[in-house]
C-alpha cells in the first residue's frame, strides 16, 4: 500500500492530498528514508513523522485497503512521541 493512503486509512492525517504535501516536503520518513508519495509500506516498517513540533514514530501492524474509522488504530502502534523546540 502507498504511504500517502496509508497515512490517510490510519487517520494519522486527514487527507490524501495533505499526506502528499507533507511527504513531498520531507516530513516522513520510512525505515529512516525520505519517503515519496508512492513508497510502499509493509507490515513492520516504522514511519516518523514530523507534523509541526511533533514528531511521532509508529511501526506498521497492518495493511488493509478499507477499514472502519474505529478500527484504523489498530493498523498502527506509536513507538514513540516527542515534542520539539524547534
Amino acid at each position: 500500500m502507498r504511504i500517502d493512503k496509508y497515512l490517510k486509512l490510519t487517520r494519522l492525517i486527514k487527507r490524501r492530498s495533505v499526506a502528499k504535501v507533507l511527504i513531498d516536503e520531507g516530513n516522513i520518513f520510512i525505515n529512516n528514508k525520505i519517503a515519496k508519495p508512492s513508497t510502499e509500506v509493509n507490515i513492520g516498517d516504522r514511519i516518523s513523522l514530523k507534523l509541526g513540533l511533533r514528531i511521532i514514530e509508529i511501526e506498521v501492524i497492518e495493511c488493509k485497503d478499507n477499514i472502519d474509522k474505529t478500527d484504523s488504530k489498530s493498523l498502527y502502534k506509536i513507538i514513540s512521541q516527542k515534542i520539539t523546540t524547534k
